[in-house]
């Protein structure tokens, strides 16, 4: 592997010329290409440079050698196979801000210095905070940005999916499911809907629209049944956190957009990540993109209390929900005391991998 350096290229902002006589020499044998990767042509990237006064942006792929074994011990290849890291491995992440209150919070940093594993899907950043019964995460040393044969920085947005114009005679349901916060049963809630949706005969998609890179969520929604599975790393974006609001909606779009264009999908489940108080899941849930796209919302919380909060914010903003669901669902008390709070039926797992809930979908 070649690190390309001033005596073999000219540079010039986010492009490194090679100069005659210069063969790109490609990246060190063993490499680990990380799942959110998956998107990219392996073949794309031919090298790797530091391009001294260039800061990363969302989307870069970077080559980094492990420094520091901590939080993250494993990394996701893009097969999905979860390889043991070691120090001095080289893996290829990509750049990525998070926002995970119940792990970290993590920026992507102002120049190619030691950073972390953020998140073991694959993104790099430096965190900026953690939750106390976690390790700081696993510290990665960048080598360079991975480029192109043309020079370019190979970056994730290059590979996203495209919007897709479906007909409106073609219209097909499209169910949300949001939440309190991490690990309320967002993703449970999905895989069980897929799960009795498929039952009732029709073609599932399930989206993640916002969250970050990883592809335990997918994985969940593919065991379910679901026919396609789609994330916001298929358009281009590591991670949600910290993306505008034009930028969110039109993640958002393409995603939906792919799914209701494609003739094999009857009806799409898309999860929103984190929950009602998150900016990113805020801005979204109020805006036109998802008033015209959803025509049914989930929501699910881990105690009845925040059910009642949650349904009365989506209330606030237009939205009525067809039912509550998630971690509260596995206490009879709690669920009484929702339905009784909220006024919306309380379905659990089993009540969503029904069939019967095709006739609420409609």
């Amino acid at each position: 592997m070649t690190t390309v350096s001033a005596s073999v290229v000219q540079r010039s902002g986010n492009r490194v010329t090679y100069l005659p006589g210069f063969e790109p020499q490609g990246l060190p044998a063993g490499t680990k290409w990380a799942f959110v990767t998956r998107n990219v042509p392996q073949g794309k990237v031919v090298n790797t440079a530091t391009l001294a006064g260039r800061a990363p942006v969302a989307g870069d792929l970077v080559l980094a050698r492990v420094e520091r074994i901590a939080q993250h011990t494993r990394i996701q290849l893009r097969n999905g196979r979860r390889s043991l890291l070691y120090k001095g491995d080289h893996v290829v992440v990509v750049y990525g801000n998070r926002y995970a209150p119940d792990q970290f919070e993590a920026e992507i940093p102002a120049d190619l210095d030691l950073c972390h594993l953020v998140a073991a899907g694959g993104v790099a950043a430096k965190a900026v905070s953690k939750h106390t019964r976690l390790k700081w995460p696993t510290t990665i040393r960048p080598v360079g940005f991975c480029v192109d044969e043309s020079g370019d920085v190979v970056n994730l947005r290059r590979f996203g999916l495209h919007r897709t114009v479906a007909h409106e005679a073609a219209r097909k349901p499209v169910v949300a499911v949001l939440g309190t916060s991490m690990n309320s049963g967002k993703t449970t809630a999905v895989a069980a809907l897929v799960k009795g949706l498929t039952a009732a005969g029709h073609r599932v998609a399930a989206v993640k629209a916002t969250g970050t890179g990883s592809g335990n969520d997918l994985w969940a929604y593919e065991d379910a049944g679901a026919a396609r599975a789609l994330d916001f790393t298929d358009a281009g974006y590591p991670s949600t956190y910290r993306v505008s609001r034009t930028e969110i909606q039109d993640c958002f779009e393409r995603l939906l957009s792919a799914c209701l264009a494609d003739s094999a999908i009857d009806v799409t489940v898309v999860e929103i990540a984190d929950g009602l108080l998150h900016f990113e899941t805020a801005e979204l849930v109020a805006s036109g993109a998802f008033a015209s796209q959803v025509d049914h919302v989930v929501f699910a919380a881990g105690e009845a209390m925040g059910a009642a909060a949650g349904v009365e914010r989506l209330r606030q903003v237009g939205i009525e929900p067809l039912a509550v669901s998630g971690v509260l669902t596995a206490s009879t008390l709690a669920i009484a005391e929702a339905a009784a709070v909220t006024g919306v039926p309380v379905l659990g797992k089993s009540d969503l991998e029904s069939p019967r809930i095709a006739k609420l979908v409609g």
